[in-house]
């Protein structure tokens, strides 16, 4: 039940009602009542009993809510259905016209002091921003969404915590992308309130910023958690995301047989739910798996079939991150110009703020084609813009290779002592990937 207004509020409401409707203070009394009641409730004097507001929005002909908060009957339950509507919108990739859709329902929301629907449009307009690859508006919308749940329980606002982790962790803020991650988990686990879609959504988004720092055993937890929690959860999209994300570990871990089926469990989730944008970027960690495995003309066209789906919607962030894996796929299948064509404008659209370790990426498999055309100027140039992003990033997982890369080079061009540190960084990251990064792993849920 939505909380009343004032006594002088709802006093003026009354009068302004009984105004409009021709009424004396009599007639909207009788019989339960006197026209003194009425007077003194009508100048604010008085705060009326629920009873007394119940008889008085029937002789007024209005409903009982609409009379003690000022909103529309059904107001909270229209607006949650038309959030749901903005949630399809934007599950079909048109997040554009979700987002113009959940500006209109934040503004009633604000309006009639609605605060779930509020924190849940601000939600939606954060995941659109992200869609987009606006990260700078996402974590503003994450952040207002979870205020405006104030104290609300920790599971009420581990979707937008979960939202903030994202978009810092696209624009290569690893570190603290982690540490939302887990300090929520940790929350949630010590104090038990053992939530399971909470903890679903943080154990399967914690993965992917695990394995760009090298953290590659607390990935392979994560997944083992989420994989315990998947039979409690009900929403099937989050189950979908689980076996998206389950994925990565498996074939990190080299058990292809197992990624494929995750994501073909995912896939079909998708399909049945009609989330495109995801069933996109699984198509894209197919095709990471087939390149992983050396299928690379599956590969090719997998990832193929995600750059067309999102690129339809817009999706520009993660359109560009797919061509960094499309690039690499064509240079090994012997396609290096086009593959460096697609390296160059891609590098347009990243930055180290936004999609730092792709951007990163592109700088390595650069530095790789030019070294190949004998062209080592070049490739030193991009080797080491690929190492400043990775190291800003704090991505271990591929700073110990891309170390390696440089070295080699700089050892072939005749520069042992400086060859010789690049090695050492590079032991240095690979000797405990992601231990100096991250804290004491966070508690364990009771499965």
């Amino acid at each position: 039940m939505a909380e009343r207004d004032g006594p002088e509020v709802i006093g003026r409401r009354v009068q302004q009602l009984r105004t409009e409707r021709g009424l004396t203070q009599k007639q909207l009394a009788e019989p339960a009542y006197t026209p003194a009641y009425i007077s003194t409730l009508e100048a604010g004097r008085v705060r009326a009993s629920e009873p007394a507001l119940r008889h008085i929005a029937e002789r007024l002909g209005v409903a009982y809510e609409e009379l003690a908060t000022g909103r529309p009957a059904h107001l909270a339950t229209d607006l949650r259905l038309r959030l749901t509507d903005a949630q399809r919108t934007l599950a079909t990739g048109e997040a554009e016209v979700a987002a113009e859709q959940y500006a209109v329902l934040l503004a009633e929301a604000d309006t009639h002091g609605l605060v779930a629907e509020q924190s849940a449009a601000l939600l939606g307009l954060g995941e659109c921003a992200l869609e987009t690859g606006d990260l700078e508006t996402a974590q503003e919308r994450f952040e207002a969404s979870e205020r405006r749940l104030g104290d609300a329980p920790l599971p009420q606002r581990v979707p937008a915590l979960r939202g903030r982790a994202v978009s810092h962790y696209l624009a290569g803020e690893l570190r603290y992308a982690c540490y939302l991650f887990e300090s929520t988990l940790d929350e949630l686990n010590r104090t038990g309130m053992h939530d399971p879609d909470a903890l679903l959504l943080l154990y399967t988004g914690v993965i992917a910023p695990y394995m760009d720092m090298g953290a590659h055993a607390r990935a392979a937890q994560a997944a083992e958690f989420a994989l315990a929690l998947a039979p409690q959860v009900g929403d099937p999209a989050l189950v979908a995301r689980m076996h998206r994300s389950v994925a990565r570990t498996m074939i990190a871990e080299g058990r292809m047989a197992e990624a494929d089926a995750s994501l073909a469990k995912a896939a079909e989730l998708y399909r049945q739910l009609q989330i495109r944008t995801e069933l996109a970027n699984c198509h894209w960690m197919r095709g990471y798996l087939y390149a992983q495995n050396g299928e690379l003309e599956r590969a090719e066209n997998e990832l193929r079939e995600a750059q067309v789906m999102l690129s339809a919607k817009r999706a520009a962030l993660y359109t560009s991150q797919v061509n960094v894996e499309l690039a690499d796929v064509l240079h090994r299948r012997g396609k290096s110009t086009e593959a460096a064509v697609l390296l160059h404008e891609v590098l347009g659209d990243l930055s180290p703020e936004r999609g730092a370790v792709h951007s990163a990426g592109a700088h390595r498999l650069l530095g790789i084609i030019a070294e190949d055309a004998r062209d080592t100027e070049t490739a030193e140039e991009h080797y080491v813009r690929a190492l400043s992003l990775l190291e800003r990033a704090g991505a271990a997982g591929d700073l110990a290779d891309l170390c390696r890369l440089l070295g080699d080079l700089l050892r072939r061009t005749g520069r042992v002592e400086a060859a010789l540190d690049a090695y050492r960084t590079g032991l240095g990251h690979r000797t405990a990937p992601g231990t100096t990064t991250l804290g004491p792993a966070p508690a364990q849920p009771p499965l």
